[in-house]
């Protein structure tokens, strides 16, 4: 209970609390309001990690709950940007499988073998950076029509979509070799 207390965590559970109010902005049309709600999310996911360096205030808990936020937001989005239209459903599903396959695989690693970190990857950082951009991309697109941003989303969803598949074998080719290198060490 502690280490839920400490700064950093608090603006994780800040940003998880935000995901309803996101999804309920985006599904009431009201994207300008989605943007700025994203906006606050993206401040408290900058500064949980810099304050949690900048405090010491870094925690194991913290190490968890930051990527479960991130995800979190970032699915919940997705999902209510496909629900009107705003996104392709193979997308969100496209990314939603990912997510769903490295957790899968995290969860029986854990199960079947000592292993019990999973750092990120290179390539998981990008594409859940792609990722954001074009959700960004697309609410900016919907609550600025005018401007006529909407243009290029149909580009920038098939790069995201080639990233996050690519992220996805990449992290596929690590498991596997995390499980031969566990396995290796346990004879």
């Amino acid at each position: 209970m502690r280490e839920l207390l400490k700064v950093p965590n608090l603006l994780s559970v800040a940003r998880l609390a935000l995901s309803p109010l996101i999804v309920l902005a985006i599904l009431a049309g009201e994207y300008r309001r989605a943007l700025a709600l994203c906006m606050i999310a993206s401040v408290t996911d900058a500064l949980d990690g810099y304050l949690a360096r900048a405090l010491g205030q870094s925690s194991r808990l913290g190490q968890k709950l930051d990527p479960i936020a991130d995800k979190v937001v970032l699915s919940a989005i997705y999902i209510a940007l496909a629900v009107p239209g705003a996104a392709p459903w193979w997308l969100v599903l496209l990314i939603l499988g990912r997510d769903t396959m490295i957790l899968a695989c995290a969860g029986l690693a854990m199960l079947l073998t000592r292993l019990r970190s999973f750092p990120p990857s290179l390539w998981g950082k990008v594409s859940t950076l792609l990722q954001m951009v074009t959700a960004l991309a697309v609410i900016v697109a919907h609550a600025f029509p005018a401007t006529g941003f909407g243009g290029g989303l149909g580009v920038l969803f098939v790069v995201t979509a080639a990233c996050t598949v690519w992220s996805g074998l990449h992290y596929a080719w690590l498991g596997f070799r995390m499980l031969r290198s566990a396995n290796a060490s346990v004879r």
